[in-house]
């Protein structure tokens, strides 16, 4: 409920051809039998070199009827939503299990990235997060802000691992989450060490975009409860805990 989906402005391009290539592993529709392993076959296509933009958290957008979105979309959007009911099946969402196996193809194909794979609870707390509606998976929009961002914060991870390690030591991740959008001040920082970082310090990608996935769900929420503006929020404990529990 509080975890609503926000669009980044001019986040749509190359979208249609992006899950075109996800598509290009001979997979079918779900419904018909067809192979996850094969439906993301091509996602490594859609997570591109593209320039890591500056993030601005937003508040949620005004929830509209599917058919006004759907007659005033771009026609690009329309090729990406095509292309997203031949993955996630009649139901048109996408569930934990799903996306860690997508996930993890794309981690297979990147060697120069370290990381010990996505664990299915790591996927259903990205899902849990994204999820606004509670159903439990990533709907179009869901889906579609989630993959976005990651295809910014992967080049922003590969732009800090200047010693092509494969993680980004404490040296480079400060930068890396100011370059992603997010300037922390230290006891904040801190945590976000302590929660996802290794012993020595430094963050592997799996764990890194787990911990923008968070940042960015947290910072939308705050605005989403922010409603003068000023920087402070009132939630009752059941609003607290639909918040906290489901996250």
């Amino acid at each position: 409920m509080f975890l609503a989906k926000a669009l980044l402005e001019g986040a749509d391009q190359g979208l249609g051809h992006a899950l075109g290539g996800l598509l290009g592993g001979g997979g079918q529709r779900r419904g018909g039998g067809g192979n996850i392993g094969g439906i993301v076959g091509g996602i490594v296509n859609f997570i591109s070199e593209a320039a890591a933009a500056q993030y601005t958290p937003e508040p949620p957008p005004t929830q509209q009827h599917f058919t006004y979105v759907e007659a005033n979309e771009s026609e690009e959007v329309r090729r990406f939503r095509q292309q997203f009911a031949q993955l996630a099946g009649p139901d048109m969402e996408v569930g934990a299990t799903d996306l860690m196996n997508i996930l993890n193809k794309v981690l297979s194909k990147h060697k120069d990235l370290k990381s010990d794979g996505f664990s299915l609870d790591t996927c259903r707390s990205i899902v849990s997060v994204m999820d606004s509606d509670t159903t439990g998976k990533l709907g179009f929009e869901e889906f579609k802000y989630l993959w976005n961002n990651i295809k910014k914060w992967q080049c922003v991870f590969k732009q800090y691992d200047r010693d092509q390690s494969g993680s980004l030591g404490s040296s480079q991740l400060r930068g890396a989450l100011q370059a992603a959008g997010f300037h922390l001040n230290e006891q904040l920082y801190q945590m976000i060490v302590r929660r996802y970082a290794d012993e020595d310090g430094s963050m592997d990608f799996n764990n890194f975009i787990s911990c923008l996935v968070r940042l960015d769900a947290m910072f939308r929420a705050f605005r989403s409860l922010d409603r003068d503006a000023d920087g402070l929020v009132q939630v009752s404990i059941q609003e607290w805990l639909q918040l906290t529990m489901y996250s």
